[in-house]
């Protein structure tokens, strides 16, 4: 790292301009002559010339750039140990030598490279220099220089001072710069830092589009204020990293991201890494490094291809044990077993009373009844219903007799209302009663109306969708072939 600013005393904030510094005999690095000041009488006057000494020799040796200065004649007088360990020519070896010719620099070079470094007594600001200097071993290393006028008590240049390092170090932190400022601006995935207190500290402008807000909103705020579902999850990840480290692989976190429009649920795959101080001589965590991506398109599309995989097993699987039904009643209630399994909680099958009926008899009232229904208490394989063959006490406007009447699938739901609300809301229309969500299908075979097969699911899965649908006509099929047949097996 390059000094940036003239060398001042950390504790009295006065510039070190135009003090000489020599070879240190106590410490083998630099030790302070001073400006010509009166001495102070008695022991006191030593101690704080000592005193003095010792705290410019640490500043110096201290600095994480190589440090050396010239007066105007062009002599060494300041070499800090960081420019030992880059050139291996210790302060001894450095401090009192005229110009760098002949050990620092090739000769060849030194007339160039010393008119550079001394032309920054008579220009302003800093002066950035790059070239090559010689080691003591003989090797040649590049190094980038920042040298700058050094004043003495009359305000008259005095001499030069230079902070240098490796330049391929100077490279690796500019790159780091880079890096980060490019996360911060350009990415095209989220860039959080988290602090310890799991409250975002910088975010970058796409992270803030995915959270729904601006770059300076979030700031500081708990991350319960910007997610609503999630959150539990993803603040474990957090603290699971402050503790342990960064995990060996992303994670994936289903979150939901409150927005004006409402909430939008949202996948994010997650990669975490904990920040510690690089200046502690032990690891201080100074947060976490949070980066995401947006899956959730790539991830819905993996998920209904998964459901439909299962679908058309659970459909060939039931095929196949249907087949081997004698009864084909039964084939019918095994086809509605199978296609349970991950789509609802409970299943009824009801058929046309008096027979099946085409469409020109469909317009008149309909009455439905019980065939096969699951179990509503504890689970089980679905039951055929007695043979008495007593309609069902199905309302007006029921979605069975809607699905019956316009020949197509019906959806029904019980909505935000209370638990006993819902309650009363499945029981009315003869449902079990913890039924929130309902999906009729009819039943057609050979160009007849057979009944319809009602799926049902609790308050702990979604509402049906059209894809539900679809799925729900494939099984009705073959359920109201399953009944055809044996509509005519009772008449024969």
């Amino acid at each position: 790292m390059i000094a940036s600013s003239e060398p001042t005393c950390g504790t009295c904030g006065r510039s070190l301009q135009g003090v000489q510094v020599s070879a240190s005999r106590r410490s083998g690095t630099t030790d302070e002559l001073g400006p010509d000041e009166p001495e102070r009488d008695g022991a006191a006057a030593g101690g704080s010339a000592s005193d003095g000494s010792d705290l410019l020799a640490a500043l110096l040796d201290g600095m994480d750039a190589a440090l050396c200065a010239f007066d105007a004649d062009g002599v060494v007088t300041h070499w800090n140990r960081e420019a030992e360990r880059i050139l291996g020519w210790s302060a001894d070896e450095a401090v009192g030598r005229r110009g760098l010719a002949g050990w620092a620099v090739r000769s060849a070079d030194a007339e160039e490279v010393e008119s550079r470094l001394l032309s920054a007594m008579h220009a302003p600001g800093r002066q950035v220099h790059e070239f090559a200097l010689l080691t003591k071993d003989g090797g040649r290393v590049l190094v980038r220089t920042q040298s700058a006028v050094v004043l003495g008590p009359d305000g008259k240049p005095a001499g030069v001072y230079c902070a240098f390092s490796e330049v391929h170090a100077q490279i690796d932190l500019e790159r780091s710069i880079a890096l980060s400022e490019a996360l911060f601006e350009d990415a095209s995935w989220g860039v959080v830092l988290v602090d310890v207190d799991l409250r975002p500290a910088v975010v970058n402008a796409h992270a803030a589009k995915a959270l729904g807000t601006g770059r300076t909103s979030v700031l500081g705020r708990p991350l319960g204020d910007l997610l609503a579902q999630g959150v539990e999850e993803l603040e474990s990840a957090l603290q699971h990293v402050l503790a342990e480290g960064a995990p060996p692989a992303p994670a994936e976190v289903w979150v939901s991201v409150r927005t004006p429009e409402g909430e939008r649920r949202r996948c994010w795959r997650s990669g975490f890494l904990r920040l510690a101080s690089p200046l502690a001589e032990e690891p201080v965590p100074l947060g976490v490094g949070w980066l995401f991506q947006d899956v959730t398109e790539s991830k819905q599309v993996e998920q209904e291809a998964s459901l439909l995989r299962f679908r058309a097993q659970q459909l060939h699987r039931a095929s196949r044990a249907a087949a081997e039904c004698e009864d084909p009643a039964e084939a019918a209630t095994v086809h509605l077993d199978f296609a349970l399994a991950g789509f609802a909680d409970h299943a009824l099958i009801d058929r046309v009373s008096g027979g099946a009926l085409s469409d020109a008899e469909a317009e008149g009232p309909v009455r439905l009844v019980r065939v096969a229904a699951t179990p509503s208490g504890a689970p089980g394989p679905s039951r055929l219903a007695g043979r008495a063959g007593l309609p069902v006490r199905y309302a007006e406007g029921h979605p069975a007799l809607q699905c019956v009447e316009r020949v197509g699938a019906v959806r029904a739901s019980a909505g935000a209302i209370s638990a006993e609300e819902a309650r009363g809301w499945a029981l009315a229309r003869q449902w079990p009663q913890d039924a929130v969500h309902a999906l009729c299908v009819v039943l057609r075979s050979r160009g007849r109306t057979l009944g319809a097969v009602t799926f049902l699911r609790g308050a702990g899965r979604s509402a049906f969708e059209r894809s539900d649908a679809v799925y729900a006509e494939d099984v009705a099929v073959r359920i109201a072939a399953a009944l055809d047949l044996a509509g005519l097996a009772e008449e024969e």
